[in-house]
Protein backbone atom coordinates (compact mmCIF):
# COMPACT_ATOMS: atom_id res chain seq x y z
CA UNK A 1 0.00 0.00 0.00
CA UNK A 2 2.74 2.46 0.98
CA UNK A 3 4.80 1.55 -2.07
CA UNK A 4 1.82 2.16 -4.36
CA UNK A 5 1.09 5.53 -2.80
CA UNK A 6 4.76 6.51 -2.96
CA UNK A 7 4.80 5.72 -6.68
CA UNK A 8 1.59 7.68 -7.33
CA UNK A 9 2.94 10.75 -5.53
CA UNK A 10 6.27 10.49 -7.34
CA UNK A 11 4.43 10.39 -10.69
CA UNK A 12 3.03 13.85 -9.85
CA UNK A 13 5.74 15.58 -7.84
CA UNK A 14 8.84 14.62 -9.79
CA UNK A 15 7.62 15.90 -13.21
CA UNK A 16 6.34 19.13 -11.61
CA UNK A 17 9.77 19.95 -10.14
CA UNK A 18 11.00 20.36 -13.72
CA UNK A 19 8.68 23.36 -14.14
CA UNK A 20 9.25 26.80 -12.59
CA UNK A 21 5.67 28.00 -13.09
CA UNK A 22 2.68 26.21 -14.54
CA UNK A 23 -1.10 26.05 -14.86
CA UNK A 24 -3.32 23.22 -13.67
CA UNK A 25 -3.69 22.00 -17.26
CA UNK A 26 0.08 22.05 -17.78
CA UNK A 27 0.54 20.07 -14.57
CA UNK A 28 -1.87 17.39 -15.78
CA UNK A 29 -0.11 17.28 -19.16
CA UNK A 30 3.38 16.66 -17.73
CA UNK A 31 2.02 14.16 -15.20
CA UNK A 32 0.64 11.96 -17.95
CA UNK A 33 0.99 8.76 -15.90
CA UNK A 34 -1.19 10.13 -13.09
CA UNK A 35 -4.95 10.47 -12.89
CA UNK A 36 -5.93 14.15 -13.52
CA UNK A 37 -8.06 14.23 -10.36
CA UNK A 38 -5.10 12.92 -8.34
CA UNK A 39 -2.89 15.66 -9.82
CA UNK A 40 -5.44 18.26 -8.70
CA UNK A 41 -5.65 16.87 -5.16
CA UNK A 42 -1.84 16.71 -4.88
CA UNK A 43 -1.55 20.34 -6.02
CA UNK A 44 -3.96 21.31 -3.23
CA UNK A 45 -1.81 19.53 -0.63
CA UNK A 46 1.37 21.21 -1.93
CA UNK A 47 -0.36 24.61 -1.68
CA UNK A 48 -1.67 23.80 1.81
CA UNK A 49 1.83 22.87 2.96
CA UNK A 50 3.21 26.17 1.65
CA UNK A 51 5.38 24.46 -0.96
CA UNK A 52 3.47 25.81 -3.96
CA UNK A 53 2.09 29.32 -4.31
CA UNK A 54 -1.25 29.56 -6.14
CA UNK A 55 -2.29 32.72 -8.00
CA UNK A 56 -4.62 33.75 -10.82
CA UNK A 57 -3.59 35.21 -14.18
CA UNK A 58 -6.27 35.98 -16.77
CA UNK A 59 -8.83 33.92 -14.83
CA UNK A 60 -6.48 30.93 -14.90
CA UNK A 61 -5.07 29.26 -11.77
CA UNK A 62 -1.29 29.08 -11.90
CA UNK A 63 1.33 27.72 -9.52
CA UNK A 64 4.97 28.42 -8.70
CA UNK A 65 7.37 26.89 -6.17
CA UNK A 66 7.85 28.98 -3.02
CA UNK A 67 11.44 27.82 -2.45
CA UNK A 68 12.47 25.27 -5.10
CA UNK A 69 16.02 25.03 -3.77
CA UNK A 70 14.74 23.81 -0.38
CA UNK A 71 12.00 21.42 -1.52
CA UNK A 72 13.03 17.78 -1.23
CA UNK A 73 10.48 15.60 -3.09
CA UNK A 74 11.54 12.31 -1.48
CA UNK A 75 11.30 13.73 2.04
CA UNK A 76 7.91 15.30 1.35
CA UNK A 77 6.56 12.04 -0.10
CA UNK A 78 7.81 10.14 2.98
CA UNK A 79 6.00 12.64 5.19
CA UNK A 80 2.74 12.17 3.29
CA UNK A 81 2.98 8.40 3.67
CA UNK A 82 3.96 8.37 7.35
CA UNK A 83 1.66 11.23 8.32
CA UNK A 84 4.73 13.16 9.53
CA UNK A 85 4.54 11.41 12.91
CA UNK A 86 7.98 11.22 14.52
CA UNK A 87 7.58 7.59 15.59
CA UNK A 88 6.75 6.58 12.01
CA UNK A 89 9.40 8.70 10.33
CA UNK A 90 12.57 6.72 9.55
CA UNK A 91 15.07 7.40 12.33
CA UNK A 92 17.73 8.70 9.95
CA UNK A 93 15.25 11.35 8.69
CA UNK A 94 14.30 12.72 12.11
CA UNK A 95 15.60 16.29 12.65
CA UNK A 96 17.47 15.68 15.91
CA UNK A 97 19.15 12.56 14.58
CA UNK A 98 20.13 14.38 11.36
CA UNK A 99 21.60 17.23 13.40
CA UNK A 100 23.65 14.90 15.60
CA UNK A 101 24.83 12.93 12.57
CA UNK A 102 25.54 15.71 10.06
CA UNK A 103 25.55 18.98 12.01
CA UNK A 104 22.99 21.79 12.27
CA UNK A 105 24.02 23.34 8.94
CA UNK A 106 22.72 20.28 7.09
CA UNK A 107 19.15 20.79 8.32
CA UNK A 108 16.40 22.61 6.46
CA UNK A 109 14.59 25.53 8.06
CA UNK A 110 11.66 23.20 8.71
CA UNK A 111 13.90 20.71 10.52
CA UNK A 112 15.41 23.42 12.72
CA UNK A 113 11.97 24.76 13.60
CA UNK A 114 10.73 21.24 14.37
CA UNK A 115 13.53 20.85 16.93
CA UNK A 116 12.53 24.15 18.55
CA UNK A 117 8.82 23.22 18.55
CA UNK A 118 9.77 19.87 20.17
CA UNK A 119 6.27 18.53 20.86
CA UNK A 120 3.39 18.17 18.44
CA UNK A 121 -0.36 18.15 18.99
CA UNK A 122 -3.09 15.71 18.05
CA UNK A 123 -2.89 14.93 14.31
CA UNK A 124 0.09 17.27 13.81
CA UNK A 125 3.64 16.46 14.87
CA UNK A 126 6.49 18.84 15.58
CA UNK A 127 7.95 17.79 12.20
CA UNK A 128 4.71 18.74 10.45
CA UNK A 129 4.60 22.09 12.25
CA UNK A 130 8.24 22.82 11.48
CA UNK A 131 7.74 22.06 7.80
CA UNK A 132 4.62 24.21 7.58
CA UNK A 133 6.49 27.16 9.09
CA UNK A 134 9.62 26.48 7.04
CA UNK A 135 7.64 26.43 3.80
CA UNK A 136 5.59 29.52 4.66
CA UNK A 137 8.68 31.60 5.50
CA UNK A 138 11.02 30.05 2.91
CA UNK A 139 11.29 33.22 0.82
CA UNK A 140 10.90 35.69 3.70
CA UNK A 141 12.70 34.24 6.70
CA UNK A 142 13.52 37.75 7.95
CA UNK A 143 9.81 38.22 8.79
CA UNK A 144 9.68 35.28 11.22
CA UNK A 145 11.05 37.21 14.26
CA UNK A 146 8.36 39.89 13.78
CA UNK A 147 5.46 37.43 13.56
CA UNK A 148 3.41 37.07 16.74
CA UNK A 149 2.20 33.83 18.28
CA UNK A 150 -1.36 34.02 16.98
CA UNK A 151 -0.16 34.53 13.40
CA UNK A 152 2.12 31.50 13.67
CA UNK A 153 -0.69 29.47 15.22
CA UNK A 154 -2.80 30.15 12.13
CA UNK A 155 -0.13 28.31 10.14
CA UNK A 156 0.32 25.38 12.54
CA UNK A 157 -1.45 24.33 15.73
CA UNK A 158 1.88 23.16 17.19
CA UNK A 159 2.58 26.77 18.18
CA UNK A 160 1.69 27.33 21.82
CA UNK A 161 3.23 29.55 24.49
CA UNK A 162 6.14 27.17 25.06
CA UNK A 163 7.02 26.46 21.42
CA UNK A 164 6.66 30.15 20.50
CA UNK A 165 9.02 31.14 23.33
CA UNK A 166 11.53 28.48 22.22
CA UNK A 167 11.50 29.69 18.61
CA UNK A 168 11.93 33.36 19.58
CA UNK A 169 14.68 32.48 22.07
CA UNK A 170 16.50 30.51 19.36
CA UNK A 171 16.24 33.43 16.94
CA UNK A 172 17.54 35.93 19.52
CA UNK A 173 20.43 33.67 20.52
CA UNK A 174 21.35 33.35 16.84
CA UNK A 175 21.34 37.12 16.50
CA UNK A 176 23.60 37.54 19.52
CA UNK A 177 26.05 34.91 18.29
CA UNK A 178 26.16 36.60 14.85
CA UNK A 179 26.73 40.00 16.48
CA UNK A 180 29.52 38.60 18.66
CA UNK A 181 31.19 37.03 15.62
CA UNK A 182 30.94 40.32 13.72
CA UNK A 183 32.41 42.23 16.66
CA UNK A 184 35.25 39.73 16.92
CA UNK A 185 36.05 40.13 13.23
CA UNK A 186 36.04 43.91 13.63
CA UNK A 187 38.30 43.68 16.69
CA UNK A 188 40.80 41.79 14.55
CA UNK A 189 40.44 44.10 11.55
CA UNK A 190 43.04 46.66 10.58
CA UNK A 191 42.16 49.60 8.33
CA UNK A 192 45.21 49.46 6.07
CA UNK A 193 43.65 50.04 2.64
CA UNK A 194 40.67 51.57 0.87
CA UNK A 195 39.20 48.11 0.49
CA UNK A 196 39.41 47.33 4.21
CA UNK A 197 37.98 50.77 5.08
CA UNK A 198 34.98 50.19 2.81
CA UNK A 199 34.52 46.66 4.13
CA UNK A 200 34.52 47.90 7.73
CA UNK A 201 32.12 50.77 7.07
CA UNK A 202 29.75 48.58 5.03
CA UNK A 203 29.30 46.40 8.09
CA UNK A 204 29.58 48.88 10.97
CA UNK A 205 27.41 51.57 9.35
CA UNK A 206 24.94 49.36 7.46
CA UNK A 207 22.08 51.16 9.21
CA UNK A 208 23.07 54.44 7.56
CA UNK A 209 22.74 52.86 4.14
CA UNK A 210 19.29 51.38 4.69
CA UNK A 211 17.42 53.28 7.43
CA UNK A 212 18.82 56.80 7.89
CA UNK A 213 16.68 59.62 6.47
CA UNK A 214 19.20 62.40 7.19
CA UNK A 215 22.91 62.72 6.61
CA UNK A 216 24.96 61.67 9.62
CA UNK A 217 28.66 62.35 10.09
CA UNK A 218 30.71 59.89 12.17
CA UNK A 219 34.35 59.18 12.83
CA UNK A 220 36.13 55.92 13.58
CA UNK A 221 39.13 56.34 15.87
CA UNK A 222 42.11 54.06 15.17
CA UNK A 223 45.12 53.01 17.22
CA UNK A 224 48.75 53.00 16.10
CA UNK A 225 48.18 49.74 14.20
CA UNK A 226 45.07 51.24 12.56
CA UNK A 227 42.72 48.92 14.43
CA UNK A 228 39.34 50.52 15.25
CA UNK A 229 38.98 51.82 18.80
CA UNK A 230 35.40 53.08 18.68
CA UNK A 231 32.95 55.10 16.58
CA UNK A 232 31.58 58.57 17.39
CA UNK A 233 28.61 60.41 15.90
CA UNK A 234 29.57 64.06 15.28
CA UNK A 235 26.61 65.69 13.51
CA UNK A 236 23.20 64.94 12.01
CA UNK A 237 22.03 66.98 9.03
CA UNK A 238 23.39 68.15 5.70
CA UNK A 239 27.17 67.97 5.66
CA UNK A 240 28.59 71.50 5.60
CA UNK A 241 32.21 72.57 6.06
CA UNK A 242 31.10 75.38 8.38
CA UNK A 243 29.19 72.97 10.64
CA UNK A 244 31.73 70.13 10.88
CA UNK A 245 34.26 71.97 13.01
CA UNK A 246 37.67 70.30 13.53
CA UNK A 247 37.31 70.86 17.28
CA UNK A 248 34.19 68.63 17.41
CA UNK A 249 35.73 66.01 15.15
CA UNK A 250 39.09 65.63 16.87
CA UNK A 251 37.95 66.00 20.50
CA UNK A 252 36.88 62.31 20.73
CA UNK A 253 39.98 61.28 18.75
CA UNK A 254 42.23 62.99 21.31
CA UNK A 255 40.21 61.44 24.16
CA UNK A 256 40.71 57.99 22.60
CA UNK A 257 44.43 58.68 22.12
CA UNK A 258 43.87 57.86 18.45
CA UNK A 259 46.72 57.76 15.96
CA UNK A 260 44.36 58.11 12.99
CA UNK A 261 40.69 58.57 12.14
CA UNK A 262 38.34 57.42 9.43
CA UNK A 263 35.63 59.90 8.39
CA UNK A 264 32.22 58.44 7.54
CA UNK A 265 28.93 59.92 6.41
CA UNK A 266 25.90 58.72 4.47
CA UNK A 267 23.90 59.83 1.46
CA UNK A 268 20.20 59.02 2.06
CA UNK A 269 19.58 59.47 -1.68
CA UNK A 270 21.43 56.20 -2.27
CA UNK A 271 23.96 57.81 -4.64
CA UNK A 272 27.46 57.86 -3.07
CA UNK A 273 28.91 60.43 -5.51
CA UNK A 274 30.78 63.02 -3.36
CA UNK A 275 29.58 66.63 -3.43
CA UNK A 276 31.79 69.70 -3.43
CA UNK A 277 31.05 70.10 0.29
CA UNK A 278 32.09 66.48 0.96
CA UNK A 279 35.46 67.13 -0.65
CA UNK A 280 35.93 70.46 1.16
CA UNK A 281 35.18 68.84 4.53
CA UNK A 282 37.69 66.08 3.81
CA UNK A 283 40.45 68.54 2.87
CA UNK A 284 39.78 70.80 5.85
CA UNK A 285 39.84 67.96 8.38
CA UNK A 286 42.92 66.40 6.78
CA UNK A 287 44.82 69.67 7.22
CA UNK A 288 43.61 70.02 10.83
CA UNK A 289 44.65 66.46 11.56
CA UNK A 290 48.19 67.13 10.36
CA UNK A 291 48.52 69.96 12.89
CA UNK A 292 47.37 67.61 15.67
CA UNK A 293 49.42 64.64 14.54
CA UNK A 294 46.29 62.59 13.78
CA UNK A 295 46.10 61.10 10.29
CA UNK A 296 42.82 61.26 8.37
CA UNK A 297 43.06 57.95 6.56
CA UNK A 298 40.00 58.28 4.36
CA UNK A 299 36.45 59.58 4.09
CA UNK A 300 33.90 56.86 3.29
CA UNK A 301 30.46 57.70 1.93
CA UNK A 302 27.87 55.06 2.82
CA UNK A 303 24.86 54.71 0.51
CA UNK A 304 22.37 52.03 -0.51
CA UNK A 305 23.98 51.66 -3.93
CA UNK A 306 27.48 51.09 -2.53
CA UNK A 307 30.19 52.58 -0.30
CA UNK A 308 32.70 54.97 -1.84
CA UNK A 309 36.11 56.30 -0.81
CA UNK A 310 36.66 60.03 -1.40
CA UNK A 311 40.42 59.41 -1.32
CA UNK A 312 40.09 56.91 -4.16
CA UNK A 313 37.80 59.20 -6.16
CA UNK A 314 39.98 62.30 -5.77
Amino acid sequence: MSADRRERLAQVVEPLTMLDEFSSDQAKAVCEQANPAYVTSTLKVLVRDGILQQFIVDDQHRFRWCAPEEFQPKTWIDQQIHGMQVRETPEQERPREKLLRNGAASLSNGDLLAILIRVGVRNESAIAGGNLLGNRFAAQLEKLPRTDREELREITMTINRVSYAQIMAGIELGRRVAAAQANHRQDEMKITSTESAIQYCSSEFARLATDAVQEEFHIVTLDTKHKPIRTHQITIGTLDASLVHPREVFRPAIRDAASAVLLVHNHPSGDPTPSREDIQVTERLTDAGKLLGIIVLDHIIVASQRCLSIREES
